[in-house]
């Protein structure tokens, strides 16, 4: 790979524009500062690292074939890369992971505007497909803040299923357990539907103040991400997103 094939792939800007950041000295390379294009880089992912002067990033920055990125995502932002009524959540990515070949990063399914917690970006679409599909049952675990405290009735509609409007099949929980109040609990589900949780709730006459998700498979978020930061998922980690078993814990 050629330094400026280095830099498109990873989404440093045009094959012009990275050839010219490399003329210009901007990439380095263990240590040593690359000008000649016409030289082979020997890739040792996911070991290997670079940096460019000036770009939009905190080096040094990993080579990835495919990026896979968890954020914590924050109030008031959307799915969107067109957003209508509030910033879009791409804003909140660094802007390698926004132009990389291919379109750049996508997230995995989305979180409502008022929602805040785990949201995971890739541009490998098979991976995109399995983790966002409903048919992968791929749970999810949400801590849903209620106006009033539940009842035990009501957790166990949850848990054997409820009649959503538009559709006759009864969704359920997998799992749904108090937090440190009463008017707090985990809900987790796999089916992935519109508004699930909301619409869940209004079903057993109660209403969500607010919803974070935090946790997809067995995959949670870091205690030192804080809310708009993203970071890399290591191996271990998209192991554990994988995962069709969580805890609700």
């Amino acid at each position: 790979m050629t330094p400026e094939q280095l830099l498109f792939t990873q989404g440093f800007g045009s094959r012009k524009m990275c050839a010219s950041l490399v003329a210009d000295g901007a990439l380095t390379v263990n240590g040593s500062v690359i000008t000649d294009n016409n030289i082979t880089l020997t890739i040792t992912a996911p070991d290997f690292n670079f940096e460019v002067e000036g770009a939009n990033q905190t080096p040094p920055w990993p080579y990835r074939e495919k990026a896979y990125v968890m954020l914590n995502k924050p109030l008031n932002f959307e799915c969107s890369q067109k957003p209508k009524s509030h910033p879009s959540v791409y804003n909140l990515l660094a802007n390698p992971l926004r132009t990389r070949t291919g379109g750049g990063l996508q997230s995995v399914g989305r979180l409502d505007h008022d929602t805040t917690g785990l949201l995971l970006f890739s541009d490998d679409g098979q991976f995109i497909h399995k983790m966002s599909s409903p048919k992968h049952h791929v749970p999810k675990v949400y801590d849903v803040t209620i106006s009033e405290p539940i009842s035990d009735e009501q957790i166990q509609k949850l848990l054997a299923g409820v009649v959503l409007a538009d559709d006759p099949a009864p969704v359920r929980a997998l799992a749904c357990t108090r937090m440190d109040a009463p008017n707090k609990i985990h809900m987790t589900l796999a089916q992935g539907k519109y508004h699930q949780v909301k619409r869940m709730m209004a079903a057993v006459k109660s209403h969500v103040d607010a919803l974070h998700r935090s946790q997809i498979g067995a995959l949670k978020i870091p205690a030192d991400l804080a809310l708009g930061e993203w970071c890399w998922l290591s191996a271990d980690e998209l192991a554990l997103a994988k995962l069709k078993t969580s805890s609700a814990a």
